[in-house]
């Protein structure tokens, strides 16, 4: 397959917060697993993509800047190959992923979607909503205070207003689930799937995850798992994905986070061949059309 060119993009370092080296990291090893397979795989920066464009007519990314994303739907649009997608990035900001997740019949939290400069308090109390998180919708979370939790209406409000201040137009407001949190990892269409409990083993972004706590076991089923977050993303147009969920005392699952390319870091070396896969897949599958 060497005369497969591939363009490799990577993430920017803005928006790996906390996992910069754990982002590059999965990336350079699914470029790495393509080379073996006889793939010439150049790597390029956002910002190289970004001003200069690229020539491969098949794209390997983790872009996550407004431009980038921009760029990669333009070269979809323009017939390349791009995995993942940069209509799929785009869905999985939080506004859009909520409204086709909940959208699918797709297991998600309760949630409203509000402008920041809104009086939320009655909203809140005619949902039912006490404990809950505010999110915000334009984007992905780039800092700590993108993803808040309240423990009450009157909490909500003030942080809804520091988001308006901060200039965050819209955001997400997901009701609050008691469970155990799981952190799962796959490549779509390919036996690849890993979960596990972030809190247990001292995974964390922003350390968000001591907000449920330490896991109880609680018994589920991951087939159920797979399923449920294969389906998500296929609706949201992701190859690469990776998020969090909640485990509900009655073992039931409801997704609260889905992301486009996360870090992969407890799994890495098992992911890294698998995406490589997909990939050549999915080109074969456009050179057989």
């Amino acid at each position: 397959m060497a005369d497969i060119q591939i363009a490799g993009i990577m993430r920017a370092g803005a928006y790996s917060p906390n996992h910069i080296g754990n982002d590059a990291a999965i990336f350079n090893a699914a470029a790495e697993q393509l080379r073996k397979r006889g793939c010439h795989v150049n790597v390029y920066s956002e910002e190289q993509f970004n001003r200069d464009g690229v020539q491969e007519p098949y794209i390997l990314n983790m872009c996550r800047e407004v431009q980038s994303i921009e760029h990669l739907q333009q070269a979809e649009d323009a017939g390349k190959i791009v995995v993942n997608s940069g209509y799929g990035i785009e869905n999985c900001t939080r506004e859009r992923m909520t409204r086709i997740l909940l959208g699918n019949g797709i297991p998600y939290p309760e949630s409203l979607i509000v402008n920041t400069d809104e009086a939320i308090k009655p909203m809140l109390k005619k949902a039912g909503f006490k404990s809950c998180w505010i999110k915000r919708g334009d984007f992905h979370a780039m800092h700590k205070e993108d993803v808040s939790y309240v423990r009450h209406p009157e909490e909500a409000q003030e942080v809804l207003q520091e988001y308006f201040l901060r200039g965050i137009k819209r955001a997400v407001i997901n009701v609050h689930l008691e469970g155990d949190l799981v952190k799962f990892y796959g490549v779509n269409g390919t036996p690849f799937f890993y979960w596990f409990y972030p809190y247990d083993g001292g995974h964390s972004k922003f350390g968000l995850e001591a907000i449920n706590g330490k896991s109880q076991g609680i018994k589920f089923s991951v087939k159920q798992l797979k399923s449920i977050c294969q389906r998500a993303a296929t609706e949201l147009n992701v190859e690469v994905y990776g998020g969090d969920c909640i485990v509900a005392p009655d073992g039931s699952i409801s997704i609260i986070d889905f992301n486009d390319w996360p870090s992969f870091a407890p799994c890495r070396t098992e992911a890294a061949p698998h995406i490589a896969r997909r990939m050549l897949a999915i080109i074969k599958e456009h050179q057989d059309a």
